[in-house]
């Protein structure tokens, strides 16, 4: 059997080497870029692994042989589950590679903005020398640090926060929190009442833009947005405006709708904005956690053995 690595941006292919020729199948690999290109690559695929290619309908539709397409990480925007469930081909997803490594980028961002970090760096860089902030700086204990969501990472992000003393609350209409440290809210009373609100939800077409103008309003004027999970949870041209308005105080953004984030977007130019590169997955371990863990599950499908993390069942 023969699987097919679409495109991958690692150093090398030695977790997905070691794990596929251990099986006793064969490994190939392209750098597809359109979904020309993954139908050539993928024609006699019978397991399929993907980073960023697209796997549009046409792709799916084109697949003879294929049992099982991993996506490396854990959105699947890129691949058409409907066509694949269609053509009775199991998508899978790898959930679990990065989870800690997420949470401390999630908590590391919302720290520094909620103690002003940036703000302070640079008014000291300016040789301005003040022993007390410019805006107002509650103690941790007495702000809400809420997540949308109540999955892996969600529930990572809230138990760091809890050792810094916040107030835990969350909103998952599929997970309610569990135990009495963690609030469970409405939809509503999340953007009324978190202090930082942290986003943790799958990109569906009900989620995107889950954070609009309208959203935005009902937020605290003190209140910091912070998103670690997929780049189309928020419109942010519209967070952009908040910001520069004060309609919220400050908001740390990791991943975009478009990647790279274009060089003229307004967000760019947004004051106390904490952005960084789609960066919030990586350690130099869970990289090749994350080769070895899809390697491991395309094998699975290919044998037939249960799959760990099916997503269009």
């Amino acid at each position: 059997m023969k699987i097919v690595i679409t495109d991958a941006g690692f150093a090398n292919l030695d977790p997905e080497t070691a794990v596929i020729t251990g099986a006793g199948m064969e490994l190939a690999s392209a750098q597809c870029r359109t979904a020309e290109d993954v139908i050539g690559a993928a024609a006699d695929a019978d397991g399929i692994i993907v980073q960023w290619a697209p796997l549009t309908a046409d792709v799916i539709h084109s697949l003879d042989r294929c049992k099982v397409i991993v996506r490396y990480g854990i959105g699947v925007d890129n691949v058409d589950l409907a066509a694949a469930r269609q053509k009775g081909i199991p998508v899978c997803n790898v959930p679990d590679y990065c989870v800690d490594e997420v949470a401390d980028h999630t908590v590391a961002m919302a720290l520094a903005q909620a103690r002003q970090l940036l703000q302070i760096d640079t008014r000291t860089r300016t040789g301005l020398w003040k022993i007390v902030p410019d805006k107002p700086m509650p103690a941790f204990s007495e702000m809400t640090f809420a997540t949308a969501g109540y999955g892996r990472i969600a529930r990572a992000v809230l138990d760091r926060a809890k050792a810094f003393g916040f107030r835990l609350a969350a909103y998952d209409p599929f997970v309610p929190p569990q135990g009495s440290q963690t609030a469970a809210l409405s939809l509503d009373a999340l953007f009324r009442q978190a202090d930082i609100l942290s986003l943790h939800v799958p990109l569906s077409p009900t989620t995107r833009h889950l954070i609009n103008a309208d959203r935005l309003a009902q937020m605290k004027p003190t209140a910091i947005l912070v998103n670690t999970a997929r780049g189309g949870l928020i419109d942010t041209v519209a967070l952009a405006q908040a910001l520069q308005a004060g309609t919220i105080a400050a908001a740390c953004v990791d991943v975009f709708e478009s990647e790279p984030l274009e060089a003229d977007h307004p967000l760019r130019k947004s004051p106390n904005t904490l952005l960084t590169s789609h960066v919030a997955w990586f350690s130099e371990v869970s990289v090749p956690k994350l080769q070895r863990l899809a390697a491991e599950e395309a094998v699975r499908g290919l044998k037939g053995e249960p799959l760990r993390n099916q997503v269009n069942a």
